[in-house]
């Protein structure tokens, strides 16, 4: 194989971390995980919402699964498990948070400040995932769950307003 794609490679590097820390936004000194959201989790998610839901979930299913290894391999290159740097999983549990929810800018805003709630507090069984799941599933897959209790609640508030 060419030299530049392996993993020694300055490709392969600068591949890998583009997308891993959400096109730099993981380099954001304070809240990387917010900023990752913000400015990678949102933007994604109004590009996958202009899809059809069937669509939509297809793309979300390859993001996370495409997630898996980014955060893995950054994780590596990073020298880091679980680096604060590495904001696709947080761009994957956004996505989660707002599948099958009506897109407007109410909703988007209280997905946000649910999900990094979630995120952030780890609520069981999220913990766990994250400290039992190998490498790349447990980066990925913790904010896969915070973004599930983050749909949830969305769907709650939404059916009472």
């Amino acid at each position: 194989m060419i030299k530049f794609l392996r993993e020694e490679g300055v490709f392969y590097r600068y591949f890998v971390l583009t997308f891993a820390t959400g096109f730099g936004s993981g380099y954001f000194p304070v809240a990387s995980g917010t900023a990752g959201t913000l400015f990678a989790g949102v933007p994604i998610y109004l590009l996958l919402s202009l899809l059809p839901q069937a669509w939509y979930i297809t793309g979300t299913v390859l993001f996370m699964l495409s997630g898996v290894f980014f955060c893995e391999a950054a994780d590596r290159l990073l020298g880091e498990k679980d680096s604060g740097k590495v904001v696709m999983d947080e761009a994957a549990g956004f996505l989660v948070t707002m599948a099958f929810i009506p897109l407007n800018i109410y909703t988007i805003t209280a997905g946000f400040l649910l999900f990094r709630f979630f995120d952030v507090v780890k609520l069981q069984p999220a913990k766990w995932v994250e400290d039992k799941f190998p490498g790349g599933m447990g980066v990925l897959f913790d904010d896969v769950a915070a973004g599930i209790y983050a749909n949830l609640c969305l769907w709650i508030g939404i059916w009472i307003f």
